[in-house]
């Protein structure tokens, strides 16, 4: 049987592609990088990340550049097609700015770059992402962010993760991450791919990752 294709997208600023390929192996796929200007996605891909970084120097506003380049009409159509799409932080950032998720990111209440561990909730049980979590579990992943405030409508979207405790950057409703109302494309602004190893004090990571391919 070959091994799951997974599409590991790369833009100038991308910063976290190498962590999140080593996310995509531990699940037991195959990650493949994808540049920003292909027209189309890698041959036998079922899923795609997105990850985090400063794509195009956040010039504009973080995600505005990128959502406008060619692969992200492969990523639209992926999506349409039922097929799960992960944005990780400046990835997250993306989705929204593509129309893909809805609301917007905006720079934290602090107006200051924040970088801690955070313990995220449950707040959705019912999509894929959250590995069969009961709602109001929790998950111990860190996040690193300047403009990570979610703005919108909660009830536009499926929050699937809220800060527990403070809320560290002011998003409505202490939001850390949300799928579409399908469920196949999600974005939070915390980072799995650095929650993978024990010697990082947390693997819950893993949870998202291997939903991302199951």
């Amino acid at each position: 049987m070959s091994t799951a294709r997974v599409a590991v997208l790369r833009f100038p600023g991308t910063l976290d592609h190498e962590s999140a390929a080593r996310a995509v192996e531990g699940a037991g796929a195959e990650p493949v990088f994808t540049h920003h200007e292909d027209t189309a996605l890698p041959a036998g891909t079922v899923a795609v990340v997105i990850p985090g970084g400063f794509s195009y120097g956040d010039h504009l506003r973080p995600g505005a550049l990128a959502s406008r380049t060619p692969i992200m009409g492969a990523v639209k159509a992926h999506a349409a097609d039922g097929g799960k799409v992960l944005g990780i932080c400046n990835g997250f950032q993306i989705l929204c700015e593509s129309g893909l998720l809805p609301g917007v990111l905006r720079p934290n209440a602090s107006l200051s770059f924040i970088c801690r561990q955070a313990d995220l909730e449950v707040a959705d049980a019912g999509t894929s992402w959250t590995g069969g979590r009961a709602e109001g579990e929790t998950l111990s992943i860190p996040f690193k962010h300047h403009d990570g405030a979610w703005f919108g409508d909660p009830g536009s979207t499926r929050v699937v993760l809220r800060y527990r405790g403070e809320n560290p950057n002011g998003s409505i409703d202490k939001i850390a991450g949300i799928s579409n109302l399908a469920g196949n494309v999600m974005g939070l602004m915390p980072h799995p791919e650095e929650a993978q190893d024990p010697l990082l004090g947390s693997v819950d990571g893993r949870v998202l990752f291997a939903a991302l391919i199951a």
